[in-house]
């Protein structure tokens, strides 16, 4: 624990500590941020308590404030020479998004991605192997926190796969950081991996390290205690942490960021109580450079309250799934990283690949849901293994699916991440008479 006299204070302190944080915040917000100005005019906003009361930021109403002279936003509070890093997303869909930070910022991130990694059990004097390639990303700070720790960093990057097995096997590290379809591939790629030197498997980058028949699927391929942590990148790199007793996320970001639950559809606010799922929102309690007031970060996840045997105080996450990737069958919301984790269990029939693809575009689809099962290496489509598949499908997810087995090798790997979800494709178009 790096930090025991901030991640033990009871919550009840840190909810006080955060309060005070949240109104210097807000006022800083009004007094710098046209966004916001905007957005909390005539707002009586009050403390922490009644957060809920004000309006929801998501990222598209952030890039529509972009401009040529402004290309970061209108949420944007430091002046030029206050920040010292910009970083960027991928912009996969058109233009990248900005994310500045002041030097403060840049020492809260590395402060809180130090905490969150560190509650693996990762220590001073050990090696871990990274896998993210940084470049431009705010997985940047994220790494920064190893040195934080004190560890020794051995970075290998994406799709470095012969490398990366090569400084496992050569410099004998004690942790790897990847993500979870990345760990999964690489047990296929080396089946000796068990008996490397590595202790510790720390996954991030998208859901599916809390799953627990695909946690176990990588632990004994590894032969290795998995984590996971889970960043936010228009927030902090990585923002909660997974201790060794692996019952959900803590925040190591606490004091930088405050957590709050909404009901995805509605926007209605839902209490942080023991088993609550909902859409995680996070709000920045002492941020400069860009700060977020009750930013939707798209990640479904439930909520754990009971104390943790590690000492660590604070509600932990698990994350369910991305809401932008769930699909609702006849009123029934399916995350595909649920349905990964049912057919895991029929291992070692199954290679704990699955390929959902949906009959029509749009969210809403119609059961039954077609979902592509890969078999096993050398595996075949035993009688009634897809019946089986289909059944334990309907009774945990209550969803009807119609269950496709497929040979092993036909369904895409990954050395970052991994699709689950096929894009539906688009109808032919029929000419109109003189079109």
């Amino acid at each position: 624990m790096l930090a025991p006299e901030v991640e033990t204070r009871p919550w009840a302190e840190q909810a006080a500590v955060d309060d005070a944080s949240y109104r210097e915040q807000l006022a800083y917000l009004l007094d710098r941020s046209s966004l916001y100005r905007e957005k909390l005019s005539g707002a009586d906003a009050g403390g922490l308590d009644r957060i809920a009361e004000l309006p929801l930021t998501d990222k598209a109403e952030i890039r529509a404030t972009r401009t040529a002279e402004n290309p970061i936003g209108a949420h944007l509070c430091a002046d030029p020479e206050e920040l010292v890093r910009i970083y960027s997303t991928s912009g996969t869909t058109g233009t990248p998004s900005y994310i500045p930070l002041t030097a403060g910022d840049l020492e809260n991130w590395i402060t809180g991605s130090a905490r969150s990694y560190a509650a693996s059990g990762i220590a001073a004097g050990q090696r871990i192997v990274s896998t993210y390639n940084a470049g431009p990303f705010v997985a940047g700070a994220a790494l920064a926190a190893f040195e934080r720790i004190g560890l020794t960093h051995i970075p290998v990057g994406t799709g470095n796969t012969e490398r990366l097995l090569r400084a496992i096997e050569l410099l004998r590290p004690h942790a790897v950081v990847l993500t979870p379809s990345y760990a999964a591939y690489l047990i296929e790629q080396d089946p000796d991996l068990a008996a490397s030197s590595v202790e510790r498997v720390l996954v991030a980058g998208e859901p599916g390290g809390g799953e627990a028949t695909f946690r176990a699927r990588l632990e004994e391929g590894w032969g290795a205690r998995v984590t996971e942590a889970m960043g936010i990148g228009d927030i902090g790199a990585s923002l909660w942490g997974e201790c060794e007793e692996q019952d959900g996320m803590h925040l190591g970001a606490r004091g930088f960021v405050h957590p709050e639950l909404i009901d995805p559809d509605t926007g209605d606010a839902i209490g942080m109580e023991d088993g609550a799922r909902g859409e995680l929102v996070l709000t920045h309690l002492r941020h400069r450079a860009a700060p977020l007031l009750r930013f939707r970060t798209r990640d479904h996840v439930e909520v754990r309250t009971s104390p943790c045997p590690c000492g660590r105080t604070g509600p932990r996450v698990r994350c369910l799934g991305r809401t932008d990737d769930m699909l609702i069958v006849r009123g029934v919301n399916v995350f595909p990283s649920a349905v990964r984790e049912v057919v895991t269990a029929f291992a070692p029939d199954v290679s704990g690949h699955i390929l959902v693809r949906p009959q029509a575009p749009g969210v809403k689809q119609d059961p039954p849901l077609p979902v592509s099962v890969e078999l096993a290496r050398d595996g075949s489509a035993e009688p009634g293994l897809a019946e089986a598949i289909r059944e334990r499908l309907r009774a945990a997810l209550v969803v009807q699916t119609r269950v496709e087995l497929v040979p092993w090798g036909s369904l895409s790997r990954s050395e970052y991440k991994s699709t689950l979800v096929e894009p539906p494709s688009r109808p032919a178009t029929t000419p109109t008479p003189g079109g």
